[in-house]
């Protein structure tokens, strides 16, 4: 028996994986458009709002947060949801977000096992790299009751969290068969320093690195968000479409619609 999975986008990083009836939010974001940080580096300005308000959000059972410290992945209006509720996230960032003791610092390959609304989860922390010098990470959930998928293999649902692509994630197909691969994308770039025309490096993954993920995980479905909204990303929605097109996986890709639940698994 394959997991369910129903995803609705927020936006960027945020949206709510409802996984066999249960709520998790990933990457709480909810400044409405024209909200700016200036971060040193770079100012980041987000131009769009979110397709819900927190007023507007079900009961959300967990949080998955791949990082505490960029505004775009948690803000100042999100810190509000991960007061009393499970949270998930980076060892540093569950020691910033102290004292919390709902939230869980985790690091690469670590694994909890944990009742969530009544059903026994299996979150595993997978390996990032995002800015260097910042702690970052991606989540794999299962559970006894996913069944099992290719090769016998656990089934479960991948969310990177904010990564460009790595080697290391390729193994996650020896442990795990990836029914649905929730990927961070819109090819971010940001300066090396605050000198405007300083170097700049990649942050997140684009759509051939998504698609080679794809390819390397042997996942069922690829759901890409994150590529909207943001000045520093540099591939957006019809430049994704392109992408997935001439990398012959459009038939693997299930497109979300903000504030809308897509029945994803």
């Amino acid at each position: 028996m394959a997991p369910s999975l129903d995803v609705t986008h927020i936006g960027t990083a945020t949206a709510i994986l409802e996984i066999n009836g249960v709520k998790f939010l990933t990457d709480p974001f909810f400044s409405p458009a024209g909200t700016s940080w200036d971060r040193g580096r770079v100012i980041l300005k987000v131009t769009e709002d979110p397709s819900l308000r927190l007023d507007q959000l079900p009961v959300i059972d967990a949080v998955l947060l791949s990082h505490e410290d960029h505004p775009d992945n948690l803000d100042e209006l999100g810190r509000q949801l991960l007061d009393g509720r499970r949270v998930f996230t980076t060892s540093d960032g569950a020691k910033n977000l102290a004292p919390r003791p709902a939230v869980h610092g985790m690091n690469a390959w670590e694994e909890i096992d944990i009742p969530i609304a009544g059903k026994q989860f299996k979150i595993v922390a997978v390996p990032t790299k995002h800015v260097p010098g910042n702690e970052c990470t991606g989540f794999i959930v299962t559970g006894e009751d996913f069944g099992h998928g290719r090769e016998g293999l656990p089934n479960a649902i991948y969310f990177t969290g904010d990564t460009v692509y790595i080697d290391e994630l390729d193994s996650i197909a020896n442990r795990y068969h990836v029914c649905a691969a929730v990927m961070n994308l819109g090819n971010a770039h940001v300066p090396t320093s605050g000198d405007p025309d300083s170097p700049r490096i990649q942050i997140t993954m684009g759509g051939k690195d998504g698609a080679k993920l794809f390819r390397a995980l042997k996942a069922d479905v690829l759901v890409p968000m994150h590529y909207e909204s943001w000045g520093h990303f540099t591939q957006f929605g019809e430049e994704l479409r392109q992408v997935f097109e001439e990398e012959g996986i459009s038939d693997k890709i299930c497109w979300l619609k903000g504030g809308e639940k897509v029945s994803v698994l």
